[in-house]
């Protein structure tokens, strides 16, 4: 059985991305479910494949996608095949594509749409994550958080609001209605060249940043000092680096590193929280922006030029 899927043919970007025709279906093993993809997320994650930085990350060629939602169409052994028919939405390897492999497959809440689930076990556990989990926000706290019109800044905005603190969003100034939209009491322009002096002279000092890539030099800025924390949960803005001579000497803050995959091994409980928090309605299904599979490169240019707003998908 073959089948229609984006192929990473080199470490160029998402313009050494391929549309094939006749790749193969992949096989559930034990304990794993074949999904028919309704729609896969496009996450920066996808764009540092894309060029070979990802830590550990594939090496080309390789199905691209890490995020989908999705039927299950065939189980592995050890899953009942109750489960068939089944909407679920989970991370494995090679989402951009009609069929996916997943290990688990968190099930969709009811009257969702796979497109609405997006988010859930990527862009949402990590804006939980790094508010509460490492952030440990409290009400009556200062919170920045970075990209925040993007998927992850914009759960984040809500997760900080809901737990009380006052929240200041940093996004161009095309997206600034958004974040306000979305709760923020405050939003600067990510792009000014004295952003962290207008967040100083704001607030005198946050207690917490929510660090998406490629803001750490103005994170680490306005972090209070010693009570400070930033969260870095990606790098999206290429790597920087921080000695020990800075944070002794310039930036006396804590520096607290995230990684999805360890959060799933380690800190399942998160996803508990979660769940509290969509049933709360605080997280709520979006419709994210949509394009063909066979425009997935443009979709990871877009989102790699800032371009965009929300979550996107590509749908096969």
């Amino acid at each position: 059985m073959r089948m229609q899927a984006l192929v990473q043919a080199g470490s160029g970007g998402p313009r050494e991305m391929r549309l094939v025709t006749d790749a193969e279906v992949p096989v559930a093993g034990a304990g794993e479910v074949l999904v028919r993809v309704g729609a896969a997320g496009v996450n920066f994650a996808d764009v540092s494949k894309s060029y070979g930085v990802f830590g550990g990350g594939p090496q080309p060629p390789y199905v691209a996608g890490f995020e989908a939602a999705g039927e299950i169409v065939a189980v592995g052994a050890g899953v009942g095949e109750a489960r068939l028919g089944e909407l679920v939405v989970g991370v494995g390897d090679g989402a951009f594509a009609e069929y996916m492999v997943l290990g688990t497959a968190v099930p969709v809440p009811p009257g969702w749409s796979a497109q609405e689930a997006l988010g859930m076990v990527v862009n949402w556990p990590t804006a939980l994550a790094a508010v509460t989990t490492l952030g440990r926000v409290a009400a009556g706290e200062t919170v920045v958080v970075h990209a925040a019109a993007g998927a992850t800044g914009q759960a984040a905005v809500r997760i900080a609001k809901h737990y009380g603190a006052t929240v200041i969003g940093t996004a161009s100034p095309g997206k600034h209605e958004v974040v306000l939209a979305l709760g923020a009491d405050h939003v600067l322009d990510s792009r000014s060249d004295g952003l962290a002096a207008d967040i100083l002279r704001l607030t005198g000092g946050v207690d917490l940043v929510v660090e998406s890539g490629g803001m750490l030099e103005t994170s680490l800025a306005v972090a209070k000092r010693v009570t400070g924390r930033v969260v870095v949960t990606g790098l999206a803005g290429g790597e920087a680096s921080i000695t020990n001579w800075d944070l002794v000497y310039k930036h006396q803050v804590h520096v607290i590193g995230f990684n999805l995959g360890v959060l799933i091994e380690t800190a399942p409980h998160v996803f508990g929280e979660l769940s509290a928090l969509i049933a709360a309605g605080v997280l709520s299904p979006s419709r994210p922006t949509t394009y063909d599979l066979a425009d997935g490169p443009k979709a990871l240019a877009e989102l790699e030029a800032r371009a965009t707003v929300g979550k996107l998908a590509l749908l096969p």
